[in-house]
């Protein structure tokens, strides 16, 4: 390999970060692995994953001069035998990469090998070239859980079920975090209902006061008003073409 500019530490920490992602990114296992196959001293083993990462890179870089040992690393956490059981989390990882390292002039392949490219000389452009609407969304912070349901179809661009796939997320957590069954508004009313002892199977705050109560009440009634308007979307645009057909008719 030809050797390579150094990354800077803003650069290997972005990267970093989506290799030691606490939801979905490398295990303590895979990481010592994929530094001891690089030949890269593991300096930091105690602290978290992304600054495991991140210090190991940086100071084999400083030591060395070169940037080649971040690529070393993107190409062994990207091979992608260790995809073959989770393809998903392949696309994902590699769009959210690509968004950091576009910038830099390099784009993780799709047999994850990393090449040269012309650089993307904005974020938006890194953003598009990445080209999938699960990369914005991860530079936002959503939820992992919310992106584990709806990957398939952001990857598919198709933003309609990606957000339908993306409320059942919510209804699937209440249901672990609660116990309960059902879905929808009669699961949230059952979930944060508060029951006339003042106690409620889910609550986002102790319920001890009318402020608390409230807050309850207009927590779920804004679940309630999500599922209604997003998992129903026929019926919802049924009566909105109505409403505008009823106004037509008196302006007219």
């Amino acid at each position: 390999m030809d050797k390579i500019q150094p990354f800077s530490s803003q650069q290997i920490e972005a990267v970093a970060r989506v290799l030691g992602d606490t939801a979905d990114g490398l295990t303590g296992q895979e990481i010592a692995f994929i530094l001891g196959d690089a030949s890269i001293p593991d300096v930091d083993a105690a602290n978290t994953k992304w600054k495991r990462l991140y210090n190991a890179i940086a100071s084999v870089q400083n030591d060395k001069g070169i940037g080649n040992y971040l690529i070393m690393v993107v190409v062994r956490a990207m091979a992608p035998v260790r995809y073959t059981g989770n393809p998903q989390l392949f696309d994902s990882r590699r769009q959210r990469l690509n968004a950091v390292l576009l910038l830099t002039g390099y784009h993780v392949r799709d047999d994850g090998r990393v090449g040269r490219t012309q650089p993307a000389k904005t974020l938006s452009e890194a953003m598009q070239r990445a080209s999938r609407l699960s990369a914005a969304l991860a530079a936002r912070g959503v939820h992992a859980d919310v992106l584990q349901f709806c990957r398939a179809e952001l990857l598919d661009e198709n933003y309609f079920h990606a957000v339908f796939e993306a409320t059942k997320s919510i209804a699937a957590k209440v249901r672990r975090m609660s116990g309960l069954d059902g879905d929808g508004a009669e699961l949230v009313q059952r979930a944060f209902g508060v029951n006339k002892d003042g106690v409620a199977a889910l609550a986002i705050n102790r319920l001890q006061t009318e402020t608390e109560r409230g807050e309850q009440r207009g927590f779920a009634n804004l679940l309630v008003g999500l599922f209604g308007t997003v998992r129903n979307p026929l019926r919802i645009t049924r009566r909105w073409s109505g409403l505008c057909r009823s106004r037509m008719r008196w302006t007219f």
